[in-house]
Parts: structure tokens; C-alpha cells; sequence
């Protein structure tokens, strides 16, 4: 079965708002080894809309640093699934669009071969969340106060109970927190 993680950088205040945070070269290879070693990666609207409408640019037009130029490359061409209710259609390649999240599809999805799952929308990490989906959290702590703007965990409605499994330091002072859910604590394919 492949795992399912939410990814997602915050600010120390846990508020989710990547133009307050650092994105350096070696957060970027972070990122471009979670999205090596995944498959599918799953988005709301709005994290869609914010990706889609800067990284195939960067792809037709790279940047010159290699770390942003090899992300560039990787999310353009992993799969993605973005549900919205609003949107009618999606230009960018490898994306589908749903309306719906239904438990059932995705737990088909992790049934399914291949690689991870990467959730990486605030919303829908809670939504998942709720739903007993998740089975890694990786949550990118920035050295930044904001104080103000949208919670992570801002509509959780039952208490999420984790574990965790590691920790990595980067040199901007970012921290990258491993967790699973305690649920998932005996489970041998989750460590």
C-alpha cells in the first residue's frame, strides 16, 4: 500500500502563507526528494491555481539555479489531482479534477502500485485528516512569525493524535517534523 502524506510548510504561529517563508535551495531538494519518491500529488483550488500559475513557467523559462529548476521539472510532470468544487476544467498536463473527496477512491488510490501520495493543500490536509487518510505528516516549520493568516489545522473538529518519527534541521533554521498518527502506531509499513 502506498502512503499518504501531507506536506506542508507553516510558520512557527502555524499559519500556512509561502510568500512570508524561505524556499531555499535546501528546502527545494527536500521537496524535490518527497516528490521523487511520490506519484501523485493532491491539491485544493487555491494551492492548485497559486502552483499552476508559476512552475510551468519555470520549466519553459528555468530559473538557472538547479534546485528550483529540478522542482520546476518535478511537479509538471507527477499527476495531479485537485478537487474543487468550482473550477470547470484544468489546463495544466497530468491533472484531473474531482468535485468531491470520497474515502472510498482514495483509499482505492493507495491500493493502488506505486509511489507515495502527497496532499499538500491546507484544507485538504484537514479534510484528510478527519477522514484517517494520512499516514505521514511532514510539516516544514519556517523561523518566521506572522501572526496572522490561514491556520493549518484551522477547521479540525477531532483530535488528531501523533507520533513522532523524526526531525531534520536545515540551515535556514527551518524544521522539518516527521509524524504519524498514533492510529497508525503497530503498523509495520509506517515504522
Amino acid at each position: 500500500m502506498r502512503k499518504l502524506i501531507a506536506a506542508m510548510n507553516m510558520t512557527l504561529d502555524g499559519f500556512c502563507d509561502h510568500t512570508s517563508m524561505t524556499a531555499d535551495d535546501e528546502i527545494h531538494q527536500h521537496y524535490n526528494e518527497l516528490l521523487s519518491n511520490a506519484d501523485t500529488l493532491i491539491y485544493g483550488r487555491i494551492t492548485y491555481q497559486l502552483m499552476e500559475s508559476y512552475w510551468p513557467s519555470v520549466v519553459k523559462d528555468p530559473t538557472g539555479n538547479k534546485p528550483t529548476d529540478e522542482f520546476a521539472v518535478l511537479i509538471d510532470n507527477i499527476s495531479k489531482i485537485v478537487f474543487s468544487r468550482t473550477l470547470k476544467n484544468v489546463a495544466w498536463k497530468n491533472t484531473t479534477l474531482k468535485k468531491e473527496i470520497i474515502k472510498e477512491e482514495i483509499l482505492e488510490l493507495k491500493k493502488q502500485a506505486g509511489k507515495n501520495i502527497v496532499v499538500g493543500s491546507p484544507g485538504l490536509i484537514v479534510a484528510f485528516s478527519q477522514l484517517d487518510l494520512i499516514d505521514e505528516y511532514q510539516l516544514g516549520v519556517q523561523p518566521t512569525i506572522v501572526g496572522s493568516g490561514l491556520p493549518l489545522f484551522k477547521n479540525i473538529r477531532d483530535r488528531v493524535d501523533l507520533k513522532l518519527l523524526k526531525t531534520k534541521t536545515f540551515s535556514c533554521g527551518a524544521i522539518m517534523l516527521y509524524y504519524k498518527p498514533a492510529t497508525h502506531a503497530e503498523d509495520p509499513l509506517y515504522g
